[in-house]
């Protein structure tokens, strides 16, 4: 088990920067060089990158304008490690940076022990609220790396015919069949509230808090799972045009998609599939929700199941009616399982698996709420410049931290992208 990030509120924002930074560190142990160097892909980063990013952060942001004393590790990190601020300066670029074989993994963990121990000495004594909040804004950004750090290793380690392991782990017990059919929980239209209260943190695309107007609805009680995934292969899903849309037709074509990513092969009729996991190759558990698709994928599952995928608000207000215990007892980084896992036998009727497993697609596109305006500067190139031809996910991963995620969370990515553990839950006009 690797340890959470100390989020609970009342938590010194020292410990809670300690915390956080430990966990990045913890979840590079065991790690080559090699390991940590290379770039499977344009999308994905070097574990060491992430390392170091996470950290320039830090010091670009909070150390270079509140701690007048301070003295940077070396200035060619400052391109180095820049990501997508514009405003900042020049950078290294993305396809390239698994070519950055020096700094050496220890030299990147040199880097985060410098800054490390110039933040210690700033929160030392209490700070402006302004600079909480932004010490804050950076943690959370960290806990979003520490989650495409494990995502961009197993596409890594996918790439390796030895189908190498992360983490030795046991594979959860698995059902020897899928499980029944899902409940549909319905709820009412009319006006609901959605986005971000004010009350603790939130991303900025997260608010203003608005009304919107929904049609009745319902929203399957579980993701979809592996072996209903395994109907749609089988029932020609990949073969079929007109299930798809049309720019995602021409993907699966360009791409030859027949199954999700890192699955071992079409599974034999009968066979549980097999694939890639952050345990090496594992038979997958037939009732987990299926990981690895792409938005384009999900649509046209949700197609060939006579459904479809649900807004981005009506994931949310059904969120809202959860209990705490909804996102407390979630399958998330912090169990430690990395895998999604089947639903629990005594789950009971209602929504499950709203937190934690897979990301769920929606058929949202990532817009600004009315009213939003980035903040100035470049911290407000943080979400606001990529609101443009992608799509809303909802409910967090088994590879996102714990205390990283609320009902108003919003991630996106491209609707083709699939690396994450994104899956879908289907939903339907009441």
């Amino acid at each position: 088990m690797m340890p959470a990030p100390a989020d609970a509120s009342g938590c010194d924002l020292a410990g809670r920067y300690a915390a956080v930074r430990a966990r990045s560190l913890a979840l590079a142990e065991g790690l080559s060089d090699a390991d940590a160097t290379v770039q499977s892909m344009d999308d994905a980063s070097p574990a060491k990158w992430h390392l170091a990013h996470t950290t320039w952060f830090f010091e670009e942001f909070i150390l270079a304008g509140a701690a007048p004393a301070y003295r940077g590790y070396d200035a060619r990190y400052r391109y180095l490690f820049n990501s997508y601020y514009d405003s900042v300066g020049a950078r290294h670029p993305r396809p390239r940076r698994g070519l950055l074989t020096r700094p050496s993994l220890d030299e990147v963990q040199g880097y985060r022990a410098h800054v490390d121990n110039a933040m210690a000495r700033l929160l030392a004594d209490p700070v402006p609220d302004a600079l909480a909040r932004r010490v804050v804004l950076g943690l959370h950004h960290e806990q979003q790396h520490q989650e495409l750090l494990l995502t961009d290793l197993l596409h890594l380690f996918a790439q390796n015919p030895l189908h190498p392991a992360y983490r030795d782990a046991a594979p959860p017990s698995a059902p020897a069949t899928a499980p029944g059919s899902p409940a549909w929980i319905p709820f009412d239209g009319g006006r609901h509230w959605v986005g971000h209260d004010g009350e603790g943190f939130a991303y900025d695309c997260e608010g203003p808090r608005h009304e919107v107007l929904l049609r009745p609805f319902r929203l399957a009680s579980r993701p979809v799972c592996n072996a209903e995934w395994c109907d749609f292969i089988a029932d020609g899903g990949y073969r079929t045009p007109t299930l798809w849309l049309s720019d995602g037709w021409k993907t699966v074509q360009t791409e030859g998609w027949t199954t999700p990513l890192h699955w071992n092969g079409e599974p034999a009729p009968g066979e549980a599939p097999r694939a890639m996991t952050l345990a090496g190759l594992q038979s997958l558990d037939p009732a987990a929700p299926v990981a690895h698709v792409s938005f384009y994928e999900a649509d046209a599952y949700a197609r060939w199941a006579g459904k479809r995928l649900p807004s981005e608000f009506e994931w949310e207000v059904a969120a809202q009616g959860l209990p705490e215990a909804a996102l407390e007892g979630a399958n998330l980084a912090d169990r430690g399982t990395l895998r999604p896992l089947a639903a629990p036998d005594a789950a009971g009727p209602g929504l499950v698996q709203m937190y934690g497993d897979v990301w769920e697609w929606t058929a949202s596109p990532f817009v600004a709420y009315p009213g939003f305006r980035p903040a100035a500067g470049a911290i407000g190139e943080y979400n606001g410049k990529f609101m443009c031809n992608q799509f809303v996910l909802r409910g967090g991963s088994c590879t996102t931290p714990a205390g990283h995620l609320r009902a108003t969370y919003r991630n996106f990515f491209y609707p083709h992208q699939r690396w994450q553990f994104a899956g879908l839950r289907l939903a339907e006009d009441a």
